[in-house]
């Protein structure tokens, strides 16, 4: 490794063993060891409706797929995967259903003002709709009428997305809920940190799309509730985007959970300053003045709890450990262990519950959400089972309120 002329010679070294953390630790498919498989004699086929605003490439053989780059138009569509097991499922090419407009959408001028075109509005309904029917129909086969939706984290390519969805929505059933990837166009090398600096730069880029995803998710009839699973720096995308969706809501005098229909949000190893989670969980607390309707209420109403949070940590995750060191964080948010849990749970003003996972199953301990098999099966309990932590059927040892140590 030659190091970049921008960075000082002396952490150098330091920052290729960081780069090697994050190269190797945020894989979900193919860094992670062999994951086990929560039901062996399963091979189902698991028909996964991905949504992408990754740019389309076409491979050597002829196929298409989505790369690393970024796209200006987000996409939808479906791909077939045969497997339980993350590490050895096979799929099909992915078979693009629908695309919305270029952005930003084109205007045209009228008198004073502009408005969007009346080609962009038609182009935008014709796949929003596209998508819709799509959801419905999935909708109609599957036994829940529930949504998962799993967003990945660093240098995940769009195979290692879509399968570690299957993954995880095999593990909760065939049939029995309809799950959507959402893949942003990570795992590229561009910039200096073997691309962790340009992954974080495109989960931004993706955060207007996430929210347009949710938007037309929760705007169709037949959705009764949304599950959203986030790994490492899929969690900041994703808070970014609910921070947002919340203000959206509160504004039109609702709260995120009915306007949204968000049941569940799961966070595994999120990799996501302690202070910066804190402010995308509750700006709006902290902001009385931003209108409530049509007015200001210093006292609207807030109901904390409704959406069930959940955090999953671990004390021997490298690659936050790295983060850590290079955005110089008191700590990541998947690094609450019980010293610095006080804070973590007044930032969140009490409305997530963390769980501790003392973790082995793989290299550098960042992707246990689908390599260690009591942490999927405790995924399970909550989203399928709507089991809460107390409760029996979840495998949680109480360390104090508010934070668990999951029992293997």
């Amino acid at each position: 490794m030659s190091c970049p002329v921008i960075l000082p010679v002396r952490i150098c070294f330091t920052l290729y063993g960081m780069c090697m953390a994050f190269l190797f630790g945020c894989l979900t498919v193919s860094g992670a060891s062999r994951a086990q498989t929560l039901n062996a004699a399963s091979q189902a086929s698991e028909d996964i409706l991905y949504v992408t605003n990754r740019a389309t490439v076409i491979l050597e053989n002829g196929a298409s797929t989505y790369s690393s780059d970024r796209s200006h138009s987000l996409a939808f569509g479906s791909v077939q995967v045969v497997g339980a097991d993350v590490t050895s499922s096979v799929m099909t090419e992915p078979k693009e259903i629908g695309r919305f407009p270029s952005t930003p959408y084109a205007l045209e001028k009228i008198s004073d003002h502009y408005v969007r075109s009346n080609v962009i509005i038609s182009d935008h309904k014709k796949a929003r709709m596209s998508f819709q029917h799509e959801l419905e129909d999935r909708i109609r086969l599957s036994s829940r009428k529930e949504v998962v939706v799993f967003i990945h984290g660093y240098n995940n390519s769009f195979d290692d997305a879509v399968k570690s969805a299957a993954q995880l929505c095999n593990d909760l059933g065939v049939n029995e809920f309809v799950c959507i990837a959402f893949t942003w166009p990570a795992g590229g090398t561009k910039g200096v940190l073997f691309g962790y600096n340009v992954d974080r730069e495109s989960g931004e880029f993706s955060v207007p799309d996430l929210r347009k995803t949710f938007r037309m998710i929760a705007d169709t009839k037949s959705v009764g509730k949304v599950h959203v699973i986030a790994h490492s720096r899929g969690s900041d995308v994703l808070a970014s985007a609910a921070q947002q969706l919340a203000i959206e809501a509160y504004s039109q005098r609702e709260s995120l959970r009915k306007r949204f229909k968000l049941e569940n949000i799961i966070l595994a190893a999120p990799d996501m300053d302690i202070d910066v989670a804190s402010t995308r969980v509750r700006a709006i607390v902290s902001d009385p003045d931003l209108p409530y309707g049509r007015e200001v209420n210093y006292r609207a109403p807030f109901y904390p709890g409704q959406i069930q949070i959940t955090v999953y940590t671990s004390t021997n995750d490298k690659a936050l450990d790295a983060s850590k060191e290079l955005f110089g964080s008191e700590f990541r948010l998947g690094q609450v262990v019980k010293e610095n849990h006080d804070k973590a749970d007044n930032d969140f003003g009490g409305a997530a519950e963390f769980i501790s996972v003392s973790d082995e199953s793989d290299m550098f301990g960042h992707g246990y959400f689908l390599s260690n098999l009591a942490v999927r099966r405790d995924i399970v309990s909550i989203i399928r089972d709507h089991t809460r932590v107390g409760n029996e059927g979840r495998a949680l040892l109480q360390v104090k309120e508010r934070f668990w140590q999951l029992v293997q």
